[in-house]
């Protein structure tokens, strides 16, 4: 029986590329197991194989535990019985009582194959994910094994395999069992059952490590690749840098005629890839994103992370794209929010902005109208901007002096103060209800606007009708009608409450 264990071992270690070691511990998990089935399921057993020799030992395992803990007598001695054993035995100690060794004949050579199988399978899942951990965001290439629930299963050789789910595949790509395919590995799970390597065909990296292949500036990191939107198996944006001012990187992305571009396009189901020159710029950065569209104007807002694009009115649903790819596409390449309207709109909305600044000052400065239209010409919004901004910027405005100046900024900073004050005064009278400007649907325009005509809570606005908004440019009855059952809806939730 001895020679025969050790002829086991080393048939099954040779064959399946796995260490002896495991298949000693599978033989003497399935002597164990025959052990139990002709004595008792409950009991503790240990079989040791000697690894040279190939002999082995059979023992029943006993943990020493005080009389009132004693849960398992089948696997649990108490310190009385324990001493007959071990008369130096100590709670917590472990027994282990010799006894007869099973044969390792038919019974125990057909368990011992069955945890054979598992414990190699286990190792061979051990050995892929140890292959593949450190390749995880790398291009890797297999052969459509077979179609699964609308992905795909890619045999990686060497008893791997990787799944591609159907979200990650391109849409309506076809493919074959047979197919070599690309994609992208973009997790490894030591899972029971089931692919451990997840690939993706319609990840943004996916593109940038096909260019990596066929642009040999991008591989040897001349020109880098900033970033990556993918409307995959359509269309997709890349931004592009160069380290080296001798090189255009848009050029080398592209190829001669188009030849490497066109190369990523055809692996990609015939995706279509721009290529956009990246600027530090944020805003040239986001007009270049926005091609094949021409912008004419932009507006930067910082603090929103947003920017206002104008384009001419007959380009705007180019802008936009088809369902809105073009916008939605440079918006995920720029990682800015972009609100993209025609010159006209965008012409409209300036205005409003403008009358509602300009009412703003007017009404809470009691400023005249030139001095209001001097404030918003020079880039002045809101009350806050002019009670904090530096002094000597606002001497820079050519119509004012000082005395000026030095006014609007204590008028300015007064009403900040009075605003704080009525904030404190009323914190507790309804909490839970939400500020004026928070009101869904409500923008800054508007809420300037708003309170330009003295329109300063909730309150206020949830007793206006949809006619007081008959000349508020911008807002439809829709719209009108939805803030104020937005304002109304505090009113409700006392109601209800009562």
């Amino acid at each position: 029986m001895s020679k025969e264990i050790l002829m086991v071992v080393d048939a099954v270690s040779n064959e399946k590329g796995v260490e002896s070691e495991i298949i000693f511990e599978a033989i003497e998990a399935a002597l164990a197991m025959a052990t139990k089935r002709l004595h008792s399921e409950d009991m503790n057993i240990e079989v040791v194989i000697d690894r040279k020799s190939g002999d082995y030992e059979t023992f029943r395992v006993w943990n020493v535990v005080d009389y009132p803990d004693l849960e398992d007598p089948e696997s649990e001695l108490t310190m009385v019985d324990a001493v007959d054993y071990d008369e130096n035995a100590q709670v917590g100690d472990v027994i282990k009582e010799p006894m007869e060794s099973v044969e390792f004949g038919r019974i125990a050579a057909q368990t011992a194959k069955q945890v054979i199988v598992q414990k190699v399978r286990e190792a061979e899942r051990a050995q892929i994910v140890e292959l593949y951990e450190h390749r995880k965001g790398e291009l890797i290439t297999g052969v459509v094994k077979r179609l699964d629930k609308g992905g795909v299963i890619l045999d990686m050789g060497n008893h791997a395999e990787a799944s591609i789910t159907r979200e990650n595949m391109i849409p309506r790509e076809a493919v074959r069992p047979g197919d070599r395919i690309r994609g992208l590995l973009f997790d490894v799970r030591a899972e029971s059952r089931g692919p451990l390597l997840h690939v993706s065909r319609s990840h943004p990296d996916l593109l940038i490590e096909l260019f990596k292949l066929e642009v040999p500036e991008v591989g040897d990191d001349v020109i880098s690749i900033i970033s990556a939107a993918r409307d995959p198996g359509v269309r997709a944006k890349i931004a592009v840098r160069s380290n080296d001012d001798r090189i255009d990187p848009v050029g080398a992305c592209v190829g001669m005629r188009g030849s490497r571009v066109q190369s990523v396009s055809n692996e990609l189901a015939g995706e279509r890839v721009d290529i956009i020159l990246w600027d530090e710029n944020p805003a040239q950065f986001v007009i270049n994103a926005m091609s094949p569209a021409e912008v004419s104007s932009i507006v930067v807002d910082e603090d929103a992370h947003s920017m206002d694009i104008a384009v001419v009115d007959e380009q705007l649903s180019q802008a936009i794209g088809r369902n809105g790819q073009n916008i939605r596409l440079a918006t995920e390449l720029t990682g800015w929010t972009l609100n993209v309207m025609g010159e006209s709109q965008a012409a409209e909305q300036s205005e409003m902005e403008a009358k509602a600044a300009q009412a703003l000052f007017v009404d809470k400065l009691d400023a005249d109208e030139d001095v209001a239209a001097i404030l918003y010409q020079e880039g002045f919004s809101s009350i806050e901007e002019i009670a904090y901004v530096p002094h000597a910027e606002l001497l820079e405005i050519e119509e004012f002096d000082e005395d000026i100046v030095d006014e609007l900024r204590n008028r300015a900073r007064d009403v900040l103060l009075t605003q704080d004050i009525s904030k404190e005064e009323h914190a507790d009278d309804k909490p839970g209800v939400i500020e004026l400007i928070d009101l869904e649907g409500m923008d800054e325009a508007l809420y300037q606007l708003l309170t330009a005509r003295g329109i300063n809570s909730w309150e206020e606005l949830a007793e206006l009708s949809i006619d007081d908004f008959d000349d508020v440019d911008g807002v439809d009855e829709t719209r009108a009608g939805a803030l104020i059952m937005a304002a109304r809806a505090p009113w409700f939730a006392e109601e209800s409450n009562k």
